[in-house]
Order: C-alpha cells, then structure tokens, then sequence
C-alpha cells in the first residue's frame, strides 16, 4: 500500500454548539490544533483534548452530551414500557456450573431473578438446599462491585476471591475463612488479569505498580509481576517470584498443578498467542525450565498426571492438539501427540479423573466430548442443538457437569454420566413470556469478497415470511482469536418477539477455523474482517430478508471498531448502526493502559510506513465522512471507568461525527458512570443500557413495539 504525505483536513469546530436539521444542538467539543507526524504523514487530531478524561472540559462535555442523548430517548414513548418488557424477561432463575471444590462442596452461582450480581452458593449435595457463601450484592449498594473469582486453596482451609470495582480491570484479592465465612486481613490492591494461584499457606498472584493518582484508568500499564502472598503478612512483604524487565509491555500469570509440586508461568502480551516455563516448587534451589520461549503459538496447562505434563497447544496444528511431556525434560523436542488436531478446532481440554474431556468447536458451535489418555475417543456428548457448553471437570474426581447454551437456550446445567452417556438436568431455566417452540435457529454459509465461506446464525419467529421487509440486527466481533459460538440473551427477546431477525456473523480474525483463520484477519489482512460483515448484510439483502432500510449493525469493543470502520465504507447499507466501547483511533490505541498488548491483531502506527497508512486507511475515527453523505442513525455507547478500551475512543469519534455534515439522522453518545468495559456489570445497569439501545434502534427504525404492554 502506498504512503500518503498528507495532512487530514481537521473536521471544522463550531464556536457554538453544532446543529443538525433533526433540531439537535451537539455540545462543542474541547478541541485544540494537535497534528501527529507518521513516517512523514500528518495527520491532524483537533479532539485530543478530550483523552484527559479527568480534565474540566471534559466533563462538562460529558454532561452535555448525555443530557442531550437522555433528552433525546426521554421522547421516545414507548422507552419505559420497553424497560418493563426487558425486566421481565431478566427475571428468572439463572444458575451456572457446579463444581466440587477443595472442601469436598459443591459450589455454584445463582442469580435469583433481578438481582444486580449473581450470588455464590454452597452445598454438601445438589439435593440439598444451598447455603449462601459470598453475595457480592453486599459490597455496594448499586451493585458495581462485582465478585470476579474465587479460589480455595488445596486443603479447603482458605478462599480467595477476587473483586473489580465500577467494571475496571483493576483487581482486589481478598480472603475468607473458608468454613466460617469470617473475613480475614489478607487484602491484595493493584492486581490485574490475575486470579490467585495457592501454595501451601499462601497464594502466587500478578499486579502493577501503584498508577499515578488520577491516571489509573487510561496511563499505559508496565512490569506486570508475579508476587507470592504469604497468609496473615502485608502485602509489603509478599515476595517477588517472576519479572521481566527486558519486555515490560508482557502480561506474566502464574498457575500451579494439581499436585502442588509445579508453578507454571504464561507470558504474552506482545505475540498470537503465549510463552510458558516452569519452575520445581519442591526444590528451592530449582531454575526456571523454558518450555515455549516464543509467544507464537497458544499453549496451556492441563495439569500434571504422575510424570508427565499435558498441555493444549496450536504449535504445529492451527486448530490446537494435545500434548504430553516429560516434567524432567518437557521443551517441544520431547513432546508427544496425545490427541491429534481435529476437524473442528479443540477449544478447550480438561481431566475429568483420568480422563480428558475436550469441547471441539466445529462450525463455531460445541461437540464436546471424552478421550483416553491414549488418545482413544469414548464418546460424543450429545447437545439438544447447536450450541455452546462449558465443561467442569477436575481431577481430583470423576464428576463432570457442564452448562449449554443457545440462541433459545438459557444456560441449562447437567450432571453427565461418563458410564451411561446420560445428562441429567440440574437446573431447568424457564423465562416468563417465552417459548422457544415460537422460534428457530438455523446456519447459514455466504460468500465474502475474497470468495471465502463465512458461517452465520440466524434466530426468528418461525412465522416469519423472507419477503425483504424484516428488520435484521446484524452483530459481529472478528478479532483477537475470538469465537462467536451461540448464546442466549434475555435483552434480545425484545427483538425477536417483535419479528426482528437476529444475525451472528462469524468472520475472520475469530477463532471459529484456528489459527489460520484469525490470522486470516489480523494487520494488513484487516480489511478482510470488514469485507467478510459487509457481505454479511448484502446476504441478508440479496436473499431478501431485509432491505438496508431495515438493517441495523452493532458490535462492542473490537466490535465496535467494526461497526465505526464499517459504516465510514458503506454508510448507505445499514439504517441503524451502534458501536459500543470500540476501538475508535488507531494511530493511538497502543498509548492506553494496556492497548500495546493488541498489536499483534492490528499493528501499531510506529511499526512502519505500511502499517501506519493501512490503519489510517480504515481508522475510525479518521475516515468520517465529511460531504453529506447520509449515515445511519448511531448511538455510540462507552464509560467512564472503562480501562480496556479507554473512552476517550468514543469521546473522539462521537465529537467529529457530530462535527461532519452526514445528513438528518441523530449521532448521540450514551456515557455510562461507575461502569466499564463490560464485565461485572450489574443487571440494572445492563437493563438500563438495552432499553436505550433498544429505543433507539426501534424509534429509527418507526418500529413501535408491538409487545411492550403484554
């Protein structure tokens, strides 16, 4: 790709607020006349004001413009009735997975109905009536303090459990008597990406330096280091066991086998996929063993069985393979093929006593199923549909349960009988005012402007007739090694009973085909990820279930950067388009706390000429329109605590679309407060947020919601 010498024209800022002929007056920006220089390209960037997110201007601007987008919805007439609507589809019993944990109790999470997080119960038997052991509803009144792990140590003495707070990826560790319940002193501050790994009286974990005050949720991250936390001391005192000052931008988590004799160290940050080494915990004197020193390939730890290290990895099989390995010697050279790559790619492994118990991805959906060690397959565990599982399994015992889910599935638990083949049900989810009998889901395969076969899902109304005339809810993500299996939404149903078609693309740069497939859409083959979500909706076109008049798009994060890059190249293909919590700058993105660790997916605009100008080519935030060309109706959503996908992304890109002449149709940011990136979000906030996407999406498409009053 040639390089441009050029200097991007800086959308013009109004003195005044900026108007549209929908009678909107948008805020005015905080701007300045900042021009960045790459490999000799200018480009300017007027809104870097808006990165201080502390910063007065900001602020105000903040307030205007979500006083103006709650202005806006405020309008809409049926908004509250919709909220009800998605309430009442929330409230039902949602449990998850049960596991036996180190006390010889199962333990599982249960969300009652509308509670804002799910509570962490415990029982001697499934049969029994469960006991609560953690309610994270507790720790806030809000409930934007969300319980994010828990972890007992080997003899069942102690629980860790880790917490986020406001949806931040910053972690605190604390510790509980396990027995009692009774809160001990043992606080950890500054964790990150780290649950906690136990060893003998203590616990390994990862964490950072104390940021600078008031730049904890957007200064870049460094020297992520591993401490050893011994029970009943300070954290001053916890011991450094791993860093790597050479590569400071690394993520470095620690894990120890099941027996207590291994700790395992994962690097990554800065490659596809991750090192590992390892260490003899029962010789003080022991050096670190290398067993992967690139981060070329995914590889992870099953566990330790007798002498001999089982590991999942993509080295040498794209769609991953199992591996055993002397713990003596276990560099690549003296591995061996336990269970070899397979025509679906092997999502996950795990021992369910002595046996290994694999969920294969085949066509973006589960087939799990239960190997010997000698790589002999037992069975299939045979699923309801298409759909998506989560397997808990331990070697400790035989017990195996897993979840499933589908686009009309709530999470289901089952007990599985590895002797019979059979799953009992241990939860049986009903939602009020639904029946899956009414819908359906089917799969579907186009064609990509490259000629590549793409997967997609489509769930709707068993009645509904393909005459063109259907709203689609077009959803995609396309990165990262990520897979798009299905899931079940009670937000979405909203959609679905009102005939909306929803569509789930599975394209490039996920992690549906393996390896060769995300890299299919990574760096100079990102444009692939766009083609593959544009053919996507000329699919849906062409095979006349919808029109673009009635198309709406949306994606969060990566997503998000879709949906923005996407509706810049063909705004007149979609009526409705919401990008949340994307990834909106690329010249920039790497500058913020840990955005350095996505550029292997994307490249960065330091690494050359080449890359700068292909980013530059579908950045964004920097190729909006600016001629009158009609865009769709967007609502870009974000918030202020997130610290993935810092929010000054979406401040940027909402204040030039404001800015640019894109015709009539609204350009609104909706700001979430005490919320993040996503995770841990509490129920009401979650509802709050859909039934402003919602309201949106149906007002622009003259949609009234038939169903709002049932």
């Amino acid at each position: 790709m040639k390089t441009r010498n050029l200097i991007l024209p800086a959308i013009a800022i109004m003195a005044s607020a900026t108007s549209c002929s929908t009678g909107m007056k948008y805020p005015a920006a905080p701007s300045d006349n900042t021009v960045d220089e790459y490999f000799g390209m200018k480009v300017a960037d007027p809104y870097r004001p808006l990165e201080n997110d502390t910063a007065d201007a900001t602020t105000a601007w903040v307030n205007e413009e979500n006083a103006l987008t709650q202005d806006y919805l405020s309008e809409i007439p049926f908004r509250e009735a919709l909220r009800k609507r998605i309430s009442s589809f929330n409230n039902y019993v949602k449990q998850g997975t049960p596991w036996k944990d180190s006390d010889n109790r199962y333990y599982f999470y249960r969300n009652d109905g509308l509670k804002n997080q799910a509570v962490l119960y415990r029982t001697a038997s499934l049969d029994q009536d469960p006991e609560v052991f953690l309610d994270p509803n507790t720790l806030s009144d809000d409930g934007t303090v969300a319980l994010t792990g828990t972890y007992m140590s080997d003899d069942g003495r102690y629980t860790a459990y880790t917490i986020s707070r406001n949806g931040s990826d910053w972690t605190e560790i604390y510790t509980i008597d396990t027995a009692t319940g009774k809160q001990l002193s043992d606080h950890i501050e500054w964790a990150k990406f780290s649950g906690a790994a136990w060893w003998k009286d203590g616990f390994f974990y990862s964490a950072y330096d104390r940021p600078e005050e008031g730049k904890e949720f957007s200064n870049a991250n460094e020297n992520h280091r591993i401490y050893y936390h011994k029970m009943g001391t300070p954290q001053s005192d916890d011991r450094l066991v791993f860093e790597d000052k050479s590569n400071p931008l690394h993520f470095h988590s620690a894990g120890v086998s099941t027996d207590g004799k291994w700790l395992f160290v994962y690097t990554s940050g800065q490659g596809f996929g991750n090192g590992l080494m390892m260490k003899d915990l029962t010789n003080p004197a022991a050096d670190w063993v290398m067993i992967e020193p690139s981060q070329d390939n995914e590889i992870s730890v099953i566990d330790v069985i007798g002498n001999d290290l089982y590991m999942l990895t993509s080295a040498d099989a794209p769609r991953k393979q199992v591996v055993k390995a002397p713990v003596a010697n276990p560099k690549r050279g003296n591995w061996t093929t336990v269970i070899p790559q397979q025509p679906g790619v092997i999502a996950s492994a795990g021992f369910s006593g002595k046996d290994l118990v694999l969920d294969i991805e085949s066509d973006a959906s589960s087939h799990p199923a239960i190997f010997r060690t000698d790589g002999t397959k037992v069975r299939g565990i045979e699923l309801p549909t298409l759909g998506t599982v989560d397997i808990s399994a331990s070697p400790k015992n035989d017990e195996l349960f897993y979840s499933f889910t589908s686009f009309l599935y709530p999470s289901t638990a089952y007990r599985y009988d590895k002797t019979s083949g059979e799953s009992t049900p241990v939860t049986s989810p009903e939602v009020a005012g639904f029946n899956p009998d009414d819908y359906i889901t089917e799969q579907v395969f186009y064609t990509s402007a490259d000629g590549t076969r793409i997967p997609m899902f489509l769930t709707y109304r068993k009645d509904i007739i393909r005459d063109g005339s259907n709203p689609v809810y077009l959803y995609g993500y396309g990165g990262f090694n990520v897979s798009l299996p299905p899931s079940f939404s009670p937000n979405r149903l909203v959609w679905l009973e009102n005939g909306g078609i929803y569509a789930q693309a599975n394209l490039r740069g996920g992690a549906e085909y393996g390896e060769e497939w995300h890299q299919a859409g990574t760096k100079l083959n990102k444009q692939n990820v766009f083609n593959d979500f544009i053919a996507a909706a000329e699919y849906l076109i062409t095979e006349n279930w919808t029109t673009s008049d009635n198309l709406v798009i949306e994606g969060g994060s990566n997503g998000g950067l879709l949906v923005g890059a996407v509706t810049n190249m063909r705004p007149e293909l979609f009526r409705v388009a919401i990008p949340r919590v994307g990834v909106m700058d690329m010249m920039r993105y790497h500058l913020f706390t840990i955005g350095w660790n996505w550029a292997p997916d994307y490249g960065t605009s330091a690494d050359s000429p080449e890359m700068a100008s292909y980013l530059l080519e579908y950045s964004p935030l920097h190729n909006i329109k600016n001629d009158g060309t009609p865009y769709p109706a967007i609502l870009v959503t974000t918030a202020d605590h997130d610290d993935r996908v810092v929010p000054a992304h979406s401040f940027k890109y909402a204040a030039a679309l404001q800015a640019a002449n894109t015709g009539d149709s609204p350009k609104l940011i909706r700001i979430d407060s005490k919320a993040g990136h996503g995770g841990g979000k509490p129920v009401s906030k979650v509802i709050d947020e859909y039934t402003d996407i919602y309201s949106f999406i149906f007002h622009n498409l003259g949609i009234e919601p038939a169903s709002v009053d049932n």
